[in-house]
């Protein structure tokens, strides 16, 4: 029951990046950002998708991964900037994307702990 709504979080997390990212996407950034942000709200998806449909450790580290490289890119950005973007963290947009990225790294290693407990539970046996 805890796997399943933990598993709900995670991809709620990836689905609200997503649609940020997606917003950032339809306010035509100059450059490579703008695809980029799509590519984003497109691979958020998938790790959703994953992550409520395969029970593998795969998506839970997508999720992990998805979360750190999108939050640094972000932390990039609004320090020494990222791609041309110099980013001040003063909107919703920033303020929704830095919580739903922090809870995908968050509940991917809980997923990723909650895995390796009951593997190394099952090898007990």
């Amino acid at each position: 029951m805890i796997g399943w709504v933990l598993r709900i979080v995670v991809a709620v997390a990836l689905l609200g990046s997503a649609g940020v990212h997606y917003f950032l996407f339809t306010q035509g950034y100059p450059g490579i950002v703008t695809p980029l942000f799509l590519l984003n709200a497109i691979g958020g998806l998938v790790l959703a998708i994953a992550v409520l449909a395969w029970r593998h450790w795969l998506p839970a580290l997508g999720a992990l991964g998805f979360g750190v490289l999108t939050l640094g890119s972000y932390v990039l950005a609004a320090t020494v900037g990222f791609l041309g973007q110099h980013d001040e963290f003063n909107s919703q947009p920033e303020y929704w994307s830095v919580i739903t990225e922090v809870i995908c790294i968050l509940g991917g290693i809980a997923l990723l702990a909650m895995r390796n407990r009951a593997a190394v539970a099952a090898g007990a046996r």
